[in-house]
């Protein structure tokens, strides 16, 4: 058995892309417009492996309410510097819910409300400011 991506579904395509892509660094590897069943499927992945793919589903003028995407759970990904990626994500307008107060593990949440999980590449990083005092914010 080989695992192969994980789905998820976004109301905004552009904002979607622009967090997975600008934010975490993720390349789009094909897309795919269904005109007949009104959706686009776009697969994602990281330079390191991209064998595993997070799938954007686009339901074109969907309303359905995706409530607040905790039923999913999150993705999980591996950062070689953790401080730069929140930093980074900050800058682009992302809150980070759980900052990396230990210099290993930070929670963020995509445009649609899916919770991401950043870790430290190898051991953690001495903890620094303004992360080591930065409280949380909302939920992940």
């Amino acid at each position: 058995m080989k695992y192969l991506h994980s789905m998820i579904r976004v109301r905004d395509l552009d904002a979607a892309l622009k967090f997975f892509c600008e934010g975490l660094g993720l390349k789009e590897t094909r897309r795919r417009d269904y005109p007949e069943g009104r959706f686009t499927l776009v697969f994602l992945a990281a330079d390191e492996n991209p064998e595993a793919e997070v799938e954007l589903t686009h339901n074109w003028g969907a309303t359905e309410d995706y409530d607040s995407a905790r039923n999913f759970g999150h993705l999980a990904f591996r950062v070689d510097d953790i401080y730069a990626t929140c930093a980074h994500l900050q800058a682009m307008g992302v809150t980070i819910n759980r900052p990396p107060r230990d210099g290993h593990m930070a929670f963020v949440r995509s445009p649609d409300l899916i919770s991401i999980e950043l870790l430290q590449k190898g051991a953690a990083l001495a903890p620094a400011e303004p992360w080591r005092s930065m409280p949380n914010t909302g939920v992940w």
